[in-house]
Parts: C-alpha cells; structure tokens; sequence
C-alpha cells in the first residue's frame, strides 16, 4: 500500500509539473530608434528579454555612433577632440568599414562625411549646389586610409576637418549586437530588425518555417507596399540599400536611375541600380556590402561577387530600355521564396 502511494505521488508531481511547464511562444519587442523603427521577434516558453534591455543597448550604440547626437563619440571625434577613447562598438564598425573600403579600393568610405553634410543628407539638412572647386576642397578630407585607432583606442585623423559617417554599415551593425545579446540569453531562434536591415537566427520553429522577409520594389509609388521578392532566411543577415521613393525619371528620355555620392570624385552621381540586397554571415557586412554595391557600376558589382561565395546579392537595375532588370548570384536564388 505504502509503495502504491509512493507511485501515485511521483506520478502526481510529474504531472504537476508538466502542466505547469509553458509551451514556446513569439514575444515581441518594438520600438523607435536611430531615425526610425525596431522589430524584435523571439520564441521562447518565458519573456527572456525585455524592451528596456533593448533600448538600453540601442542607447550605447548611439552614444558611440551616432552623428545626430551632439554627445556620442563620434561626434565629439568629428568636432576635433583627439582625447575620446572609442569603445568596442566603434573599434568593430572600424574595422569592418576598413575592410570594405579596402576590398572596393575606396567606393566604400565612411569619412565621406563631409560631402553628405554639404549635400545636405547629414545632421545639418541644408542643400548646397556645390561647384568643382568646393567639391575639390572637400575632397582633401575624404580617405579612409587617412585616419587610424591608437594603441590607447583614440582616433588619429591626418585633417581636423575629416568627418566620420559609419550610417551606411552602423545600422546593420546594430542588429547585429542585439542579436548577440538574444544568444547570450538562451535565446535560439528569433529575428531583429531595425530600419530594414535584420538577421534571422535559428527558424520559426513554432509554424514549422525559415523566417520569411520582403523586398520592397524600389519603383513602387509612395502610397503602395509592392515586394519583388520574400526571402527566407536562417542564420543570415540581411540588407538592403537603395533610394526608395527617390527613384528619379528623366523627363526627356525617361531614363530611370539614382543619385549617388562618388568618395573618389565627390560628385553625386547617375547609377542604373535602384537597389542592392545582400545576404551576409553577419548585418553589418549585408549592410557595408549593399552599400557599396550602389556605388560600384553593375558589371563590376558582378565581377566582385563573383568572387565572394559568402555574399548572396540581388540587384534591380534598369537596362538600356529603361525597363527594370534584375540580377542574382546562382546561390541568391535558393533563398528566394517566389
């Protein structure tokens, strides 16, 4: 009698603590940041992260990167002051912009910070028609082989005037950062967004899927939602850059094309690609990558990847009939849902 009570109470506790056991679930975390919105979407059978978490994470990457805060770092190494010690945020966003400026030979260059502000695209929204000669007096400060890190993790700069803008891989980076922290919280699968550059780790396991994500058609109208593709994706970053809604039509020829800023010539200048998705190992390479891809001319985007099996592009682009085209990497292909 005493061991059949014994059963029944093991087989009571093991069923109390089966049902109190939770089931895996989304939580979702949203909110704003650097200039516009985050989306961040986990499974798990508890809450693991919460929005403070986040904000405060995005709060130190602002302190360190952004141009639009008079207190960051960067800022303050924009202003002159030799004597900031830069953290690992700027030393990672450092390194990886170097490394693409060196693989583009300078199409990529985040101290093209000058030129955007005097185009009027930085913190100061001004437009200035620049002439040849102040585009040549700003050029002089454009060079990323020009500015170093320290020993002590300060910032050499060759000219005071030298301005860092790390916008176009900085966000892409960001994601990447909160994706680490879901990671150090047990956290398997989930997706991070923030302003349209994201990674999807692990996959929704509760509807049984890879993370499904779109990209928008550049050529759309602004009042429209129209996806050229949906992607799945799993254990990747992924970023798209182009001038969405600023897509510009010749009013003669009825060429379609995008503005782009030229670091090597200072000039804003025609490009047949609207816009450039890149699939990376990590969102802040995704992020350089796309970045530099609509700079570069197309045959020589397709002559870069050709070579580097770890990025998967896409890139719309209008052809000689102003007709939109679209051009993938073998690989690229196998990730499109459509």
């Amino acid at each position: 009698m005493a061991t059949k009570n014994f059963y029944s109470l093991i087989f009571l506790l093991v069923l109390s603590i089966s049902c109190n056991k939770q089931e895996n679930q989304f939580f979702v975390i949203q909110g704003e940041a650097q200039g516009s919105t985050y989306s961040v979407k986990y499974i798990a059978n508890e809450e693991l992260v919460n929005k403070s978490e986040i904000d405060s994470l995005l709060l130190d990457f602002d302190m360190s990167l952004s141009t639009y805060r008079k207190d960051s770092k960067i800022s303050k190494i924009n202003a002159g002051d030799s004597t900031v010690v830069i953290d690992d945020l700027f030393i990672d966003t450092f390194k990886a912009s170097n490394q693409i400026f060196e693989e583009t030979n300078g199409l990529f260059d985040p101290t093209i910070g000058v030129l955007v502000n005097a185009y009027g695209f930085g913190p100061n929204k001004k437009r200035d028609h620049l002439s040849q000669h102040e585009i040549d007096s700003l050029l002089q400060f454009v060079g990323f082989d020009k500015v170093i890190i320290n020993e002590n993790n300060t910032i050499s700069k060759k000219h005071t005037e030298t301005y860092f803008d790390f916008n176009a891989i900085a966000q892409g980076y960001s994601v990447d950062v909160l994706t680490d922290f879901l990671k150090s919280k047990g956290i398997k699968n989930g997706i991070v967004e923030i302003g349209g550059e994201l990674v999807g780790f692990g996959k929704n396991t509760i509807e049984n899927k890879n993370w499904i994500v779109g990209v928008d058609d550049p050529l759309q109208k602004p009042d429209e939602r129209k996806l050229i593709a949906t992607i799945h994706l799993e254990n990747l970053g992924m970023a798209t850059s182009g001038n969405y809604r600023k897509v510009v039509t010749d009013s003669i020829t009825g060429e379609k094309f995008v503005h782009i800023i030229n670091p090597k010539t200072g000039k804003r200048e025609k490009n047949t690609i609207l816009s450039a998705t890149v699939l990376a190992p990590t969102c802040i390479l995704a992020d350089g990558y796309a970045t530099a891809f609509m700079i570069m001319p197309l045959e020589e985007v397709k002559r870069f990847v050709e070579k580097r099996p770890d990025l998967h592009v896409m890139l719309l682009y209008t052809d000689a009939n102003n007709a939109m085209q679209q051009f993938k990497t073998g690989d690229f292909k196998s990730f499109v849902f459509n």
